[in-house]
């Protein structure tokens, strides 16, 4: 598992770093999106998760849902277009989950993706992730995860 300035990035995972966003291909078709622990350590303890409905289009490289900590808020963007099939209702509960457990507990929505072959090629696998997140914290400024 790549760790880049503490910030770890599971083999497993496809990665849209500049958005900070994980893919995981669930079987059935359809993938399971999250937030990186750059994205959870950037953006400071979640308090707010409001997902997509279950049924609503998400357009590519727009938000599949709004996330709000302390000190900021903003869109979860999924470089997938498709419909939400799911959402993770304990999120909803418990936004911290988030930052606790980013690749398990604090998955954000199951997305039934459009031209998903199309959109996993322009994805980093986990195992060749760790120079891309080198260079994107660099270029942000973000010393890494505590």
């Amino acid at each position: 598992m790549p760790v880049v300035r503490g910030c770890h990035m599971p083999d497993e995972l496809l990665y849209d770093v500049e958005n900070h966003i994980w893919f995981k291909e669930v079987g059935d078709g359809n993938v399971r999106i999250g937030m990186t622990t750059v994205a959870t350590a950037m953006a400071g303890r979640l308090v707010a998760f409001t997902p997509k409905k279950v049924g609503r289009s998400v357009k590519a490289g727009k938000s599949c849902a709004t996330v709000e900590s302390g000190k900021w808020v903003g869109p979860a963007k999924s470089a997938a277009a498709g419909e939400v099939v799911e959402v993770n209702e304990e999120l909803t509960k418990n936004p911290g989950a988030a930052n606790d457990d980013p690749y398990d507990a604090g998955w954000l929505v199951v997305l039934k993706p459009e031209d998903w072959d199309g959109v996993k090629a322009s994805l980093i696998p986990g195992a060749e992730v760790a120079d891309k997140y080198e260079a994107k914290m660099a270029a942000d400024g973000f010393d890494g995860c505590a």
